[in-house]
């Protein structure tokens, strides 16, 4: 920040702080008041719509965001919850004192109002301010191009402008919260029952990821927030529960990216007696319920403007078919791995010779095909080395009875035919840990060997979800307040009192 912006914001600070202390000379305290409201912006436009021969009275409350003064009439916008609408104030009909306190409000402040609406010549609907009252005093001002920073950190760390003077991002987070309305309802439809489980964890397991570390003082001992819901939930359909869903925060310790948040929202949902397929027809249904009851359309556009088709049937093929078409090599499955490294310089890719084989394969799919992957695509049956939690296809024992939904270049939802055989189960965890420093829960397949019924799993990242449902760039604006970096400290530039 310039000096001479802090010096301007210092001084607007002090102009309205003499404001406020006039108010409360004045007997008015705007921290001690309240209003009532009777509607929104939204319900009061639509009551005026079906009411528009009669002068209807409402009550609203909101920001001011505009200002027009025109001597004794004044015009002005206030936001609340659901939008803006226009008031309008009349010095004869208001009366004096009240009119040119109205009129002296700074923007930003919040207000309500109330008194019958009417259509303008413009023809908006407008409401004829006949009472109002100040219930808080915004100290700062708000920016006066908000719309122009180029700084998408500066937004970020200050949420709260950004809701106010942004409308795109206000709409993106009250479609998130609908959307995940609606899944509730949904899976609530479908008789699943959602639960809660712990956060902290003792060993951190399923999924592959590095956990964030924390101390428990209590038992002396240390805890990890958790990286996934899925093995407490299986020990829920141990527990006799056959359809569970979980709606939660997972934390990994990982990088930053326009996809990757360290802190987001997983959906894992478990029904038993049922498969991978049984998953396909749930999240098929899900998404598809969404388009009608929250965004209106199955048709979509990305960021890119490219549009995606959600309704009607997906496309399903399997892992090796998509490698074999990519690679255009009908024997790359049984290729060494120095043939397969060598043969990924010509498809234009960079792999890690280090990797495994299988790895090399995993490459192949995340670089060169997963990114074209643009309308809805179940991916089926991938190597079993990806996954140790789910069940081996038996016609070929290579690769796993799963699916990973691809829509607009990125995993949205893999789903399982989960493992129940705790001899396979622990033959599983047993080379995974083999591979990465990670623990043996015990305590997962003792419970599995109390008898886990065939079931099918499927994890939905909820963000990356939000991300395509409403053609968002970034994960970072779809999450109110993502991870970053604190900023440094600095004394503050206002004078006490």
């Amino acid at each position: 920040m310039s000096k001479n912006t802090s010096d301007n914001t210092h001084d607007l600070f002090a102009v309205r702080k003499g404001k406020l202390d006039k108010l409360r000379d004045e007997g008015i305290d705007p921290f001690r008041q309240n209003w009532v409201q009777s509607h929104t912006s939204t319900t009061a436009k639509a009551l005026y719509k079906l009411e528009e021969d009669n002068e209807v009275e409402v009550s609203i409350a909101g920001r001011i965001t505009n200002m027009n003064v025109m001597g004794k009439a004044m015009f002005a916008k206030i936001l609340d919850r659901d939008g803006k609408i226009q008031i309008y104030a009349k010095r004869e009909e208001l009366g004096e004192e009240k009119y040119f306190k109205l009129r002296k409000h700074d923007i930003g402040d919040i207000i309500g109002v109330s008194g019958p609406m009417f259509v303008t010549k413009t023809g908006e609907v407008t409401i004829r301010v006949t009472d109002y009252a100040i219930v808080s005093k915004s100290m700062r001002p708000l920016p006066e191009k908000w719309h122009g920073l180029a700084d998408a950190d500066t937004i970020y760390r200050n949420r709260h402008l950004d809701l106010i003077t942004n409308e795109e991002s206000r709409d993106r987070f009250k479609k998130r919260s609908a959307i995940i309305s609606c899944i509730r309802r949904y899976l609530e439809s479908q008789d699943f029952m959602e639960v809660e489980t712990s956060t902290l964890h003792h060993i951190a397991g399923g999924a592959a990821a590095r956990p964030f570390v924390t101390h428990f003082n209590a038992l002396d001992c240390d805890f990890y927030l958790r990286i996934a819901l899925e093995l407490h939930l299986k020990r829920l359909l141990v527990g006799g529960f056959d359809r569970v869903f979980e709606i939660g925060r997972v934390f990994r310790n990982e990088g930053l990216s326009r996809r990757h948040n360290p802190e987001f929202t997983m959906l894992e949902v478990y029904q038993a007696y049922s498969d991978f397929r049984g998953m396909m027809d749930l999240i098929h249904g899900m998404i598809q319920t969404i388009c009608k009851d929250v965004l209106g359309t199955a048709t979509i556009a990305n960021s890119d403007g490219v549009e995606i088709e959600l309704g009607g049937d997906w496309r399903e093929v399997s892992y090796k078919d998509l490698i074999l078409e990519a690679t255009k090599d009908p024997e790359w499955f049984s290729r060494s791995k120095e043939e397969k490294l060598a043969a990924t310089e010509g498809l234009g890719i960079q792999v890690n010779p280090e990797l495994e084989d299988y790895e090399v394969t995993n490459n192949v799919f995340e670089k060169l095909i997963e990114p074209t992957l643009i309308q809805p695509t179940f991916v089926t049956h991938i190597p079993k080395e990806l996954c140790p939690l789910a069940k081996l296809n038996e016609e070929d024992p290579s690769v796993l009875d799963v699916f990973e939904l691809c829509i607009n270049g990125q995993e949205i939802a893999p789903a399982y035919s989960e493992q129940n055989d705790p001899f396979i189960q622990k033959e599983m965890f047993e080379a995974q840990i083999g591979e990465e420093t990670q623990d043996l829960d015990t305590e997962f397949l003792a419970a599995m060997e109390q008898g886990m019924p065939p079931a099918g799993g499927m994890g939905v990242g909820i963000d990356r979800l939000i991300i395509l449902l409403t053609g968002a760039a970034n994960i970072r604006d779809t999450i109110l307040f993502p991870a970053l970096r604190p900023e440094k400290k600095e004394e503050a530039e206002q004078e006490e009192g």
